[in-house]
């Protein structure tokens, strides 16, 4: 089963980090990890780093998107969603602090929320903590100065 946390990064700081994302996903995993006074020290930083989600935007903009797909359902703010005869499998629940994602099987059901959300935020980052992985839903564009 694959876990994703997804935080709203702040855009300074997403503009900055662009291509060094391993920084943050070293945070977050620090953080999970971490005890006591440094629990403290690393959440003040995810603090600063991240910006609240939108929950009503978020949840308006997944029913007007996803509402209509075959396999999708919404209870109490989670939403799932089940596509290619339950081959792909896939759970969101949104929280002001950041978003979660679970799935299992191929990556069409995962894929169909990031869809969504990449549409309604450019800074969201996607962290799987349990398997190393982690990247941009919508990667920012690099300006290029002539």
């Amino acid at each position: 089963m694959r876990k994703y946390q997804l935080y709203l990064i702040e855009d300074e700081f997403a503009a900055h980090y662009f291509g060094r994302e391993r920084l943050f996903y070293q945070l977050f995993q620090e953080h999970q990890l971490a005890n006591g006074e440094l629990k403290f020290i690393t959440q003040k930083q995810i603090y600063y780093i991240t910006k609240r989600v939108e929950v009503l935007k978020i949840h308006q903009l997944i029913q007007k998107q996803l509402g209509k797909i075959k396999g999708f359902r919404a209870e109490q703010g989670t939403y799932s969603i089940e596509l290619s005869g339950k081959l792909s499998t896939a759970k969101l629940e949104v929280f002001q602090e950041l978003i979660t994602v679970d799935a299992e099987g191929s990556y069409e059901a995962e894929t169909a929320f990031f869809e969504v959300l990449r549409k309604c935020e450019s800074s969201f980052l996607a962290l799987d903590l349990d398997h190393q992985r982690y990247g941009w839903l919508k990667p920012i564009k690099e300006r290029k100065f002539v």
